[in-house]
């Protein structure tokens, strides 16, 4: 689970509070995640730490759980795909569920796993896919009559269309091999390592509802839509 980055667009919030513990009715974002992880029965989990660290520690040691969570700190963020190469001890071998947590996702997990584990022969990532309003600031995806990932913008200005990466992924372990034959010290997964893949990524539209919460108006977004399902 990918939590070490500063949250600068939700500044100043984030100058005291690190951006997976913004909370959300009352409830801190990482909370939402660890608690659907164990639901489906998915770990042992490992969270990369920087910013604010002490607090996301804290947190864990107060769950119940907490003998299946480890955290790494990064004295230096290694970017996404250095921190899976840095922990490959950790995930060499397996099949591994990458989760950016800057994001409240409220999809059921043992399905996204069953996605993965029907997916097309010949497909090494599934990625689960949201629709986006704001398909700009996202990185989006075409996809064929398969589902398999056909091409992949980040961020363009041009998005070809509104069907955008929720940054979680199950990774089958070549990705990580792959991973760690790469020899550049910052890595990231979205501009680095995605796109070696284009063709053999499964999607897997999100059956519940996402949205990243890394700026205050989808923050607003995410609380008022936990609101009404109270």
């Amino acid at each position: 689970m990918l939590a070490a980055g500063l949250g600068s667009r939700l500044r100043p919030l984030t100058n005291k509070i690190p951006k997976c513990l913004v909370e959300i009715n009352g409830k801190p974002l990482l909370e939402y995640w660890l608690d659907q992880l164990a639901d489906a029965n998915i770990g042992p989990v490992l969270i990369n730490l920087h910013h604010l660290s002490e607090q996301v520690i804290s947190l864990v040691e107060t769950r119940g759980d907490r003998s299946n969570i480890y955290t790494v700190f990064e004295p230096e963020l290694l970017g996404t795909g250095g921190t899976l190469r840095a922990n490959a001890n950790f995930c060499l071998g397996e099949r591994v569920m990458v989760i950016h947590a800057d994001n409240l996702c409220l999809s059921d997990l043992t399905a996204f796993t069953r996605a993965h584990q029907q997916r097309p022969l010949d497909t090494e990532i599934t990625m689960m896919t949201f629709v986006s309003d704001s398909p700009w600031d996202c990185g989006v995806v075409e996809i064929n009559e398969h589902n398999i990932v056909t091409s992949f913008h980040e961020k363009s200005i041009s998005a070809p269309s509104n069907v955008a990466n929720a940054a979680v992924y199950i990774f089958e372990p070549t990705v990580f091999e792959y991973v760690c034959m790469q020899s550049k010290g910052s890595l990231d997964i979205s501009t680095e390592i995605l796109p070696h893949y284009v063709g053999r990524m499964f999607a897997w539209k999100a059956d519940g509802f996402h949205i990243d919460v890394g700026t205050q108006t989808n923050l607003d977004k995410a609380i008022q839509y936990i609101c009404t399902r109270c």
